[in-house]
């Protein structure tokens, strides 16, 4: 793992993010980018000439004066970290970014809904995982000790989410995860029956080669997505929440629509998500 990727509003849940990314830098001796967007309202942007330039500047000094008592941490002692500043408020920036530095991940802290600005509401953090092709981490809470033991991988089994099954099951050995699946069956429209779902496993294992991966299942019964993986989670101990996202709508259709927001508000977990 060469470079991070670690968007920043200077709030606490940016010190979460960064503060769990160094974690994960000293471990593989990574690059932290750490990435600030100015916000750059509409009425600036359309302002003309030495208005707009004088504000801009402004800006970024004030930006520029903020990372520096930001990045005077004891836990980035011995860390390469590189402070980036976008001028716009365009969340799609972060996965330009990580694009363009070949980022293997990219942290951030969410704080859930939230009538403040910033970038750390519940719905800014599903537009980065929208956006992002390369693997997001969510951290809702201070978490300097980042634990890979106990990771639940939340499937539909389906095809189409095996590319990403593949890389999520990649970067989870890389960071030595012990990786379990949860299936959750819903009532309505979205039940399946054992048969359903023992066809969708089986056809599913067969293409990644995972006959290894029977043992490591759980299937249980709930009304919601999120209910099934926060009730599973509790009750199994687990450190880190892994799904497979849909770049559409945020996470994938078998979770009945978005449900990352949810999560982020009401899990204390990590989540780590990976696009389709």
């Amino acid at each position: 793992m060469k470079k991070i990727i670690i968007p920043v509003d200077f709030s606490k849940q940016s010190e979460y993010a960064l503060e769990t990314a160094s974690v994960l830098a000293k471990k593989y001796n990574s690059q932290l980018i750490v990435m600030h967007m100015l916000e750059l309202s509409e009425s600036v942007i359309s302002q003309s000439g030495s208005d707009r330039q004088n504000e801009m500047l402004f800006m970024l000094a004030m930006a520029n004066k903020k990372f520096e008592p930001f990045l005077d941490k004891a836990y980035l002692e011995g860390v390469d970290v590189v402070p980036v500043i976008k001028h716009h408020k365009v969340l799609k920036e972060v996965n330009d970014l990580a694009k363009e530095e070949g980022a293997d991940l990219i942290v951030m802290g969410s704080r859930g809904h939230s009538n403040h600005d910033g970038i750390f509401t519940g719905s800014n953090t599903e537009k980065v995982v929208r956006y992002s092709d390369t693997p997001v981490l969510v951290i809702k809470e201070k978490n300097n000790t980042l634990n890979f033991d106990n990771v639940v991988l939340g499937t539909d089994f389906s095809q189409e989410s095996i590319p990403a099954f593949k890389k999520a099951i990649n970067l989870l050995n890389e960071l030595g995860g012990n990786v379990s699946l949860l299936h959750v069956n819903l009532p309505g429209n979205q039940f399946q029956s054992t048969k359903e779902i023992d066809d969708d496993v089986s056809n599913f294992l067969t293409k990644v080669n995972g006959e290894n991966w029977k043992e490591k299942i759980s299937y249980i019964s709930d009304y919601s997505v999120e209910d099934g993986i926060i009730n599973h989670t509790t009750k199994t101990g687990a450190n880190i929440v892994a799904l497979i996202t849909h770049g559409r709508t945020g996470l994938s259709h078998f979770f009945g629509g978005s449900i990352t927001e949810d999560l982020a508000n009401h899990s204390k977990l990590p989540i780590l998500t990976f696009k389709i």
